[in-house]
Order: C-alpha cells, then structure tokens, then sequence
C-alpha cells in the first residue's frame, strides 16, 4: 500500500511539473499587448518572469527527482 501511495504521489509530481513546463513555454507566445495588468507587470521582463518561474521551478523539481532516483538504483 505504502508503495502504490509512493507511486501515486510521484506520478502526481511529474504530471504538475510538466504541465508547470509547458505554460512556461507557452507564455511569451500567449503575452498580449496588455501585459502592463498582469502580475509582474509594468514591464514584460516581470511578467515572463512571474508567469515562467513555477516551470523553472519544475525543472529544478524533475532534476533533483531524477538524482534521487538514480543514486537509488546503484
């Protein structure tokens, strides 16, 4: 049980920090001219800097989970 719960959490990880990665990416495609409102905002290097970090973040996240499993498995 514990390890279906361990697997089950790890999938959940995984899928939010690929969904965090694909906004990130997605973002300075989907900036409008009115980016001034946003969060971050007046300027657009604060903008893309608020709306990208969760996928940098998630990146972070995906590397360390990586580490761990390979230092796990030699």
């Amino acid at each position: 049980m514990r390890k279906l719960a361990r697997i089950w959490g790890l999938t959940l990880v995984v899928v939010l920090c690929v969904f965090f990665i694909g906004r990130a990416a997605a973002e300075p495609f989907a900036v409008g001219n009115d980016y001034q409102n946003d969060w971050g905002g007046p300027s657009l290097v604060g903008v893309l800097a608020v709306h990208m970090m969760p996928g940098l973040l998630a990146v972070a996240v995906l590397v360390w989970l990586g580490s761990v499993t390979l230092r796990r498995h030699r």
